[in-house]
């Protein structure tokens, strides 16, 4: 305390100094509208500076959060869209898809076979065989669950096989990986009379009980047809980068253990 007091003595002149400007200033500022018009003006561009500053970084911290929330909404939303069947003369109801929001919290992309691990499982009525995506395309199928995780077999793994069509036409085929490029993948057994063109749209075929048909898949980057060949060989580059996936939606079928069960009767025909 006593350093407090010895510091104000000896900078008792330009203290004063200082004290007697700030009071000419405020007494300058009291008496004069233009000067306080001024005063408040300046006053409120730097408090209105500092309070957005500050929001801004409050903001930054709530990213994920609302990033998380947005997704949620999004999936809901899908969930409502994936309920109407949209005709010329009428809206029929059908209820075959919901979509669950996840967070992907480690994944491969550069070896053979790539999986992914998201925070959601048993809990969140998760199940092996649901197709995962993002806003932008199809990223993998669940395969092994915990209560809260589960790990997701990539569609950038020797074991994938992801039914598939061009966009403008029914053709369909399998979309592999050969396990070279992360962002290319290959499409099968589209026959010879397919019409196909560079930058043709390839989405999900639905013929199956993973993923709804339509989904985006990528663009065709080229193909080759060998002349004794009756179908041909397609180079795939996809909508999603698999090497930055964040954000990820799980979709079930409503429908899907009905029509498995369905199915297995004429499996046990053969």
């Amino acid at each position: 305390m006593q350093q407090i007091f010895d510091f104000l003595i000896r900078r008792r002149n330009p203290l004063l100094f200082l004290l007697l400007i700030l009071i000419s200033y405020a007494m300058t500022v009291q008496s004069h509208s233009y000067h306080r018009s001024k005063f408040i003006n300046s006053a409120s561009r730097i408090t209105g500076g500092l309070f957005e500053y500050q929001t801004d970084i409050a903001n930054y911290f709530k990213l994920k959060t609302y990033n998380q929330r947005l997704l949620e909404e999004n999936s809901k939303l899908k969930t409502l869209l994936s309920q109407f069947e949209i005709d010329s003369s009428s809206i029929s109801f059908k209820a075959p898809y919901n979509y669950t929001a996840a967070s992907v919290i480690n994944s491969t992309y550069h070896k053979s076979n790539n999986y992914l691990t998201i925070d959601a499982g048993i809990n969140d009525s998760i199940k092996p065989d649901m197709g995962v995506i993002t806003d932008k395309g199809i990223v993998g199928i669940v395969e092994n669950i915990s209560d809260n995780y589960a790990t997701v077999l990539s569609i950038l793994n020797n074991r994938s096989s992801i039914n598939a069509q061009l966009k403008k036409t029914n053709h369909f085929g399998s979309l592999k990986w050969n396990g070279k490029k992360p962002n290319i993948m290959q499409l099968q057994d589209i026959p010879r009379f397919a019409p196909i063109a560079i930058n043709d749209t390839i989405v999900t075929g639905g013929r199956s009980t993973i993923f709804p048909k339509g989904i985006p898949v990528g663009k065709i980057l080229n193909f080759n047809l060998d002349e004794n060949a009756n179908f041909y060989e397609i180079d795939v580059v996809l909508f999603n980068d698999m090497t930055d996936v964040g954000f990820v939606q799980v979709i079930k079928n409503e429908n899907a253990v009905e029509i498995k069960q369905l199915e297995s009767i004429h499996s046990n025909e053969k």
